[in-house]
């Protein structure tokens, strides 16, 4: 699979024309599904703990239609390709190309008893990919969004998110929590959301006005597929166990320093972090809604520390990202986000201070002499808190 380049135009108007150039006609629907980024609240989500996203004002486009057979065209701005399936062929494939996430929707809505049709597809997106703002979760529930429209479908918003983490989970083969699917799916303009992963209920949070939140890629990808993702879920549930609960969500941080002695070390590393995220998250959640920044900005570099010491999930190149925002006067707190082994860093930082902080990092980390010889390069984003998945046209 080649990689994937930036799309210039707006996707919301390049992928209907892309659509039109590619199968001859006007698409019926157009669906959108943002990328998220995550202010607080790491590795918690899949052990039933409490996250503190924001969908992106990035998002995925698809352009979709029905047709009368049983053939799925999908064409990739950003890959610049086209791929053909049929509804026959609803595996994962090993290349995990453009159409995986399509294969995926489809593959759910019959294994729930749904008729299908073929569909004409074209899909883009500016989402970074491989980032850690969930590109992945934006491309899925974007096609739930499209497909059970055109099929007539009725699910709730929660339903779609649901059913996309099904997908990450049995279709895909990676064993993530729920979060990226919810926030691109209920995601609110201007605020972040405190979600609950054990009861999937959410509370909005407003952010503050002056607020940047600002996105520093350190040009490194991963793939939670390839890495120790899936280990680190294992080695949590084992602690759960092991603590007598049925998900880490469950130990209170009191609970787990009188119990802790029952681990062995390397799964109390793991069961501390996920502990004291949560209780990290909620205190975030009460400092925000009391514009209390520095102290975001002290926890957002706490959650940092742990994942780097303690779930171990870092690297090299993130640390050196998340010292350098750090230490930049007008960031309250940075830390690295998504899964981790690569992807970006994310910064509170003053807004009217975001663009110039970027570009100092962004040349720090370029000119540091352990990233000089790699040639990766940063990349910086402004994000702001925009709304959750729609279908946002009908031919």
């Amino acid at each position: 699979m080649s990689a994937p380049f930036t799309i210039t135009q707006q996707p919301q108007t390049a992928v209907p024309d892309a659509f039109r150039s590619a199968y001859g006609h006007a698409p019926t629907v157009i669906a959108r599904a943002p990328g998220r980024i995550n202010i607080i609240g790491e590795h918690t989500d899949y052990n039933g703990g409490f996250v503190l996203p924001a969908a992106l004002d990035k998002a995925t486009y698809i352009a979709a239609s029905l047709r009368a057979d049983q053939t799925v065209n999908v064409y990739s701005l950003n890959f610049d390709n086209h791929n053909s399936f049929t509804l026959d062929e609803l595996i994962a494939n090993e290349s995990h190309d453009a159409t995986l996430y399509p294969r995926g929707v489809l593959w759910l809505l019959r294994e729930r008893g749904h008729a299908l049709r073929g569909f004409d597809l074209t899909i883009g997106s500016n989402v970074p990919i491989g980032a850690g703002v969930s590109s992945s979760a934006a491309t899925s529930v974007a096609m739930i969004e499209a497909a059970a429209y055109l099929l007539g479908v009725t699910m709730t918003q929660t339903e779609k998110a649901m059913a996309c983490v099904r997908i990450e989970n049995e279709f895909v083969g990676v064993r993530t929590g729920a979060m990226d699917q919810l926030i691109s799916a209920l995601g609110i303009d201007h605020d972040a959301l405190l979600i609950d992963c054990r009861s999937l209920s959410t509370l909005p949070v407003p952010i503050p006005a002056g607020v940047g939140l600002l996105l520093l890629d350190t040009g490194k990808r991963r793939d939670l597929s390839s890495t120790g993702y899936s280990t680190r879920r294992a080695e949590c549930e084992t602690a759960a166990q092991l603590l007598g609960v049925s998900l880490l969500r469950e130990i209170t941080p009191e609970r787990f320093e009188a119990e802790q002695a029952v681990l062995p070390e390397l799964n109390a590393r793991r069961a501390r972090h996920v502990v004291y995220e949560n209780a990290r998250t909620l205190e975030a959640v009460e400092a925000l809604r009391n514009s209390q920044l520095a102290h975001v900005g002290e926890l957002m570099n706490a959650s940092h520390a742990s994942l780097r010491d303690l779930y171990e999930v870092s690297c090299r190149e993130l640390d050196i990202m998340a010292a350098l925002a750090q230490a930049e006067p007008g960031v309250y707190g940075a830390r690295m986000m998504g899964g981790g082994f690569g992807g970006a860093v994310i910064a509170l930082v003053d807004a009217d201070k975001a663009a110039a902080i970027g570009a100092r990092v962004a040349a720090a980390y370029d000119a540091h002499p352990e990233i000089a010889p790699s040639g990766l390069r940063a990349t910086t984003l402004i994000g702001q808190a925009g709304p959750g998945s729609s279908v946002t046209h009908v031919g």
